[in-house]
């Protein structure tokens, strides 16, 4: 090797073409260098043993240079150019990592618990994947889909601050800036949740983070409740108590759930996504309603308090509409609340058919496999009204 130092430093052009070259990682005859200098070409035809210079971009072939390096120095191309110039590359193995290393990180985007546990997430992460790598990095793509889903999972929010739920997930009071990736990301995966374009300026982007319960009115944000009479000294626990002993539902806000500390809670609660099932349940039960929630359709800050605070004692049997916002409504309760689907199979839909308004867009129901299938077969919603005699029915 130490022979290799002899050889001619006007050949360098014809090295560094050789190491591109084989850095391919794919299998070369010949190599193209040039420009070359009349010094350059005059090194070439000698190392060669060239009767003529060759021109200003010469061809060489490799299995010609490997014999000649070989009985000069004592080593192929291979060796020379490693000594010369540097390690060789492979580009073709890196290629191929790359792929790997990309579809690794696409599957696990996709089978990542929050999107599973609501599919109509799945329309994003299409859409970020159509994005490509955040600067062409999978390390650095993977640690800001990371942050995104961590956001996602603790949405809807209980009535929390922006700057307060960014500390809390991503430890930044400002990761959830307007401007920052992880903000957009976020945003552009509700839009698809909540089937709203894509906010565009401030008060739409505003309004898109207060309906996933991000927010600092404590007053605004409410739940329906009824049949609950939890123990306790707060005013939410006194406020249902006494609505309940009247056969009234009560409007709690968020203010007054934040204060409360219970006990003695029931062993099961039903939650509706509709008022007018509330209300039926009240006209026929009276003060023997069971305990029920109504989200009012998708739950507001004020509704996830409550089924958190009912979660960790109550079973939480969960009803919504048939169609498509309502399967990514009760999508969003069973996953972030523990709730447990109630009448909701593609038979109790198909029980339930008759003429109804469009479905919508669908997506999959992570507790039935075939019922959005369903849906999308017969094109027609039913509703909770619909089968809401039929619930009450069976209690």
């Amino acid at each position: 090797m130490r022979r290799i130092a002899q050889l001619s430093p006007a050949l360098g052009p014809l090295w560094a073409a050789a190491h591109e070259r084989l850095s391919s990682g794919r299998p070369v005859s010949r190599v193209r260098v040039g420009p070359l200098t009349e010094e350059q070409r005059t090194a070439v035809a000698d190392l060669l043993g060239l009767t003529r210079l060759p021109d200003e971009y010469a061809i060489v072939s490799m299995p010609q240079l490997d014999d000649v390096l070989r009985s000069a120095v004592g080593a192929d191309v291979r060796e020379v150019v490693g000594e010369l110039v540097g390690p060789l590359g492979d580009r073709a193995r890196d290629r191929r990592l790359a792929e790997v290393r990309r579809g690794e990180l696409w599957s696990w985007f996709e089978e990542h618990p929050v999107v599973v546990g609501q599919p109509a997430l799945r329309d994003w992460v299409a859409a970020v994947r159509r994005n490509g790598l955040v600067a062409n990095s999978v390390s650095t793509t993977r640690d800001v889909l990371t942050q995104a889903l961590a956001v996602l999972a603790r949405l809807p929010a209980s009535g929390v601050s922006l700057p307060m739920l960014a500390d809390d997930v991503l430890h930044d009071p400002h990761g959830l800036d307007e401007g920052t990736r992880c903000a957009g990301l976020v945003l552009r995966a509700l839009s698809f949740l909540y089937e709203v374009e894509p906010p565009t300026d401030a008060a739409r982007r505003r309004a898109v983070w207060e309906r996933a319960g991000v927010a600092d009115d404590e007053l605004s944000s409410t739940v329906l409740a009824a049949g609950l009479r939890p123990a306790g000294d707060d005013p939410a626990a006194r406020i249902l108590r006494v609505c309940a002993d009247a056969g009234q539902a009560a409007a709690l806000t968020l203010g007054q759930l934040r204060s409360a500390r219970w006990t003695n809670l029931p062993a099961e609660v039903w939650v509706f996504e509709n008022p007018s099932v509330l209300a039926l349940a009240l006209g026929r039960f009276g003060r023997g309603c069971p305990p029920m929630v109504c989200t009012s359709g998708w739950p507001s800050s004020a509704g996830m308090v409550l089924l958190r605070l009912l979660s960790p004692t109550c079973r939480l049997y969960y009803h919504g509409d048939f169609d498509g916002e309502g399967l990514r409504i009760a999508a969003t309760v069973l996953a972030r609340t523990g709730a447990a689907p109630w009448r909701m199979t593609t038979s109790d839909y198909l029980a339930g058919l008759g003429e109804g308004p469009p479905v919508g867009r669908v997506t999959e129901a992570p507790w039935d496999p075939d019922l959005a299938a369903a849906l999308r077969e017969s094109g027609v919603a039913v509703t909770e009204e619909r089968v809401a005699s039929g619930l009450l029915d069976s209690w």
